[in-house]
Parts: C-alpha cells; structure tokens; sequence
C-alpha cells in the first residue's frame, strides 16, 4: 500500500470530468494503530480495543440524468472502523466530482456504484445513502452535555499530553465536549477544526485537565480517524472508565466532513449530527 505522501493530497489536481473510480486513495489503518499498540484488524475487528464507524457527509454530490440534466442530493456515508483501510479526503472529493459530467439511469445506479467503489477501497462494506435535497433532513444540533470550554485553565502543551488525564474516586456517568479540538493533516500541514464529544461512565474525570488534553492536540500531525482513536485511548488507559465514546464532528472541507465514532460497547450510535460549523 502507498504511503499518504503519494497519494493526490498535496499534489497538484486534475479534476476529473467523467467517472473515475481509480481516483479514490486507500491509506492503511495499520501503521498508525501500531503506533498505539493496537492489534490487527480484519473483518472481526480482531485486536481492535472499539467499535465504531467514521460517518461522513457529502454536500457537493451531483450527475446527470440519462437527458443530461444535473442532479444533487444529500450524501451520507459509513466506513465501519474495522476495515483495513481509510479513504485519503482529497481523492474521495476528486472522486465524487468525477461523477459531476457522468450519465446515469437513476439515484439507486449512482449510489450502487459508490457502494462498491468504496468498498472496494476500505476493504469492508461502505453504507451509502443518496437523499434528494427536497428529502434531506439535517438539522444543525448542539452536542449533549456540558461544554469544558468555560474552563478557565492555563495551557503550554500543544502536543498530545496524556498525563494531563486524571480521575477523583466518585463514580459518575456524563457528556461532555469542547469545541476547541484542532489538529493538522499529515501531509500538508492544514489545520482541522472539530468539536468532541466524551461521553463516559466509570470514576469522574477532572475537567481541568481533560480540557488541556483536548488542546495538547493543537499541534499534532494525523488523520481525524487517527486522533480520535488516539484519545479513545489515552482516556481509555489513564482512566479507565467502564463505557466511553469518543466523538469528533470535524468541520467540511470541499463539500465534505469527516466524524470518526469510537466506542467502547457494540451498537451504540452518536446521539447527534451535524453542528453549527458544519
């Protein structure tokens, strides 16, 4: 598998003007988790210490009817965390606007071949929805919980700090999110905005530094499935709570975000969608 580094992003862009699936970029989930020292993954997420799914949202989706006329809708899309590899950003926007100047029969034909493509390119089965807009219900929603952002804390670690972490022994269950969270892609060094979500059960976590954790992430180069995990499992290690899930809903980028879920029990879902800088 090629490296991110000679992938489309960072390179100069041809875009595409008639479908192309050979555009979409899979970058392998391994690398990085080994870092973490999480095990292999397969299609029983064998050594995965989560469940979850990266849920992206597709703003800019369009074709052409068999007539030539455009047609939009609303996408949505599951990438279960199983699978052996991610989609690189860029080459999924390259690759959604390939279909921009394509005829098809219907809805149903273009969401089947973004089935398979992406499928084809994760390694495991993507879930796709295709919504007309005149259909599309998204509304703009407030994370549940209490914001750590009224925090009035001091801050010199810009770098994932995990020793910021600590718990009181007092048993609890709570939401909480900061919309401070930024980090910066790997490869080209552009920052990515996100508000995350900890909602957990087990000995209380101390704010103060749950929140300076949250910003230690400031500088950190890596992908949004990556620093997710990364968090999932620095609370997971120095709390060590009995549930907890952690949540990024990452601001869009050409027409695209990206919301990885991680979780510690199976089958549970987020309790919200897209907020107010998405």
């Amino acid at each position: 598998m090629s490296e991110s580094s000679h992938g489309p992003l960072g390179q100069h862009t041809r875009y595409s003007a008639q479908y192309d699936p050979e555009l979409l970029f899979p970058i392998a989930r391994a690398q990085t988790r080994a870092a973490l020292g999480i095990g292999t993954q397969g299609p029983e997420a064998e050594g995965l210490p989560f469940y979850g799914v990266d849920y992206w949202t597709g703003y800019e989706i369009s074709w052409l009817n068999e007539r030539g006329k455009p047609q939009v809708a609303l996408a949505r899309f599951c990438l279960p965390c199983e699978s052996p590899h991610l989609v690189e950003s860029k080459s999924f926007k390259l690759y959604l606007n390939s279909f921009n100047l394509t005829r098809f029969p219907d809805r149903e034909t273009v969401r089947e071949r973004m089935v398979a493509d992406l499928s084809n390119a994760a390694g495991a089965t993507v879930s796709v929805t295709l919504t007309p807009l005149e259909d599309a219900v998204l509304p703009v929603m407030a994370p549940a919980g209490d914001c750590l952002d009224v925090l009035d804390i001091a801050v010199d670690q810009y770098h994932p700090a995990p020793e910021l972490l600590a718990t009181r022994p007092q048993i609890v269950e709570e939401q909480l999110f900061s919309h401070l969270l930024k980090s910066n892609c790997p490869v080209t060094g552009q920052p990515d905005w996100a508000t995350v979500s900890i909602h957990y059960r087990g000995e209380r976590i101390e704010r103060e530094g749950l929140l300076q954790y949250i910003v230690s992430f400031r500088e950190h180069q890596d992908f949004h499935e990556h620093c997710v995990e990364r968090m999932f499992l620095d609370i997971t290690q120095r709390c060590q709570p009995q549930f907890l899930s952690v949540y990024a809903r990452y601001t869009r980028r050409g027409g695209l975000d990206i919301n990885p879920f991680r979780c510690s029990e199976p089958g549970r879902e987020p309790l919200f969608e897209r907020l107010l800088r998405q």
